[in-house]
């Protein structure tokens, strides 16, 4: 690989990890000014934000639409289409979230308590629910104009609004959850409202980008054909089935492990905790392969878009590599940051191994899961991931888990092979390039 590509790689994906990793900084703050107020106030913060992550799955598959179909307008020199399909997007996303939004709040009081029965958490964590599902339509614009910055090459923009976004969060989070600057102290429910408010600012800043680079571009001023709204929509709902799909596994795979053990689910989450952040330089490269590829693709070079995949995942691999040493090599180290109890860090030592030797795996699967879906084949890659999850990895946990007693160890080792079959699948799709003739 030379030194060009290389650095058009890493010129694309840089900032696309900045903002990943703000993201990452926004939430651990988040939880630390929310653990002033108590392990009830903690728990519904918790288990809000995760069930907000669910219910928004569906909607957030619209950045992988953006950004696939805008790419390739892109690289096909048409820039004025590609701002038409951001236009669309946004219109969609203006349809759809009001509604899922109505229906999800009126659930959310009835559902919450077969989640948690604690009356405590259950009165903080309803309305810190309403007010995050409340904000969907944001979410659904802000991601809308992620996949759009990323197609286009800009994403320093979305990096920067992000840091914009999640300033505010936190003086707002300072300011209602304490009752700061004159505020009201309004709790958990201050928290909900600060992510709300902050995710409308993020999406009033991505306009005002909008109208300063684009509007010569058609920003607002024209909308998709038929046929390019067909593609988003073909890429966005498998990709939203994807994420909605990976959200609901993690779920499950808490629950089988919470059947084996406390201190095993305790151990658990400190590994998912850890491996989340870790392999965030995977998926800002992954996204930087999906804007890549399209691009090539758009300018009819079937082969550029084939080396592209490979490049990143060169690049890719290294860097989950170096990432991985330390979870080899120190795991009690790395998993003494989150755990004081010896037994449960002795539970985690030899999974968070595994972790690390399956690092490089990840960085190929990364590669090219995100170069299928730059060339639009989000079907197959939602197949292959929904399947080894869903088919392979969570009924043979249960089964190596609880009921044989392989206990966190059998899991984690099942685990790492699924994915390591996951990433030959992407592997043998990418190698097979019938990729190449999606027409997006």
């Amino acid at each position: 690989m030379d030194a060009d590509r290389r650095n058009r790689i890493l010129g694309l994906g840089l900032p696309i990890i900045g903002g990943m990793v703000s993201q990452n900084l926004l939430n651990i703050v988040d939880t630390a000014m929310v653990g002033f107020l108590g392990d009830p106030a903690l728990a519904a913060v918790g288990l809000g934000g995760f069930v907000v992550f669910m219910c928004q799955a569906l909607i957030l598959g619209i950045s992988t639409g953006v950004q696939s179909t805008a790419a390739r307008r892109k690289g096909e020199g048409r820039s004025d289409r590609a701002a038409a399909i951001l236009n669309t997007a946004l219109v969609l996303v203006l349809i759809v979230a009001p509604l899922l939004s109505i229906v999800l709040i009126q659930l959310a009081g009835p559902v919450y308590p077969y989640l948690n029965a604690d009356p405590a958490v259950i009165e903080r964590g309803v309305p810190y629910l309403e007010w995050r599902l409340g904000a969907i339509v944001f979410v659904g614009m802000n991601f809308a104009f992620r996949g759009y910055w990323n197609a286009l090459d800009l994403s320093r923009l979305y990096m920067k609004t992000l840091i914009i976004m999640h300033g505010c969060n936190i003086v707002l989070n300072y300011a209602l959850i304490f009752g700061n600057f004159g505020a009201p102290e309004l709790g958990v429910t201050g928290a909900g409202m600060a992510s709300a408010i902050s995710m409308a600012i993020g999406t009033a800043v991505y306009f005002v980008l909008g109208f300063r680079h684009i509007r010569t571009d058609g920003f607002l001023r024209c909308m998709a054909t038929r046929a390019e709204t067909r593609s988003l929509v073909r890429i966005t709902i498998p990709a939203g089935f994807q994420q909605l799909f990976f959200a609901a596994g993690l779920v499950a795979m808490f629950w089988i492990i919470g059947r084996i053990g406390t201190p095993e689910l305790a151990a658990a989450n400190v590994l998912v905790t850890v491996l989340l952040f870790a392999i965030l330089p995977g998926l800002g490269l992954g996204l930087a392969c999906a804007t890549l590829v399209g691009q090539a693709l758009g300018r009819r070079e079937p082969d550029d878009a084939y080396r592209w995949a490979w490049d990143v995942a060169k690049i890719t691999v290294a860097l989950l590599t170096a990432l991985g040493l330390p979870m080899w090599l120190v795991p009690d180290l790395v998993s003494s940051i989150f755990i004081h109890e010896d037994s449960t860090r002795e539970l985690a030592r030899w999974p968070m191994r595994i972790m690390g030797l399956t690092m490089p795996i990840e960085a190929v699967g990364f590669a090219f899961m995100h170069g299928l879906l730059g060339a639009g084949d989000a079907r197959r890659v939602m197949i292959i991931s929904i399947g080894t999850q869903w088919l392979l990895f969570l009924p043979l946990a249960y089964v190596l888990g609880p009921l044989l007693g392989f206990g966190l160890l059998g899991v984690w080792l099942w685990q790492g092979l699924t994915r390591a079959l996951q990433s030959l699948l992407f592997f043998l799709k990418w190698r097979g390039r019938k990729w190449q003739q999606i027409k997006v």
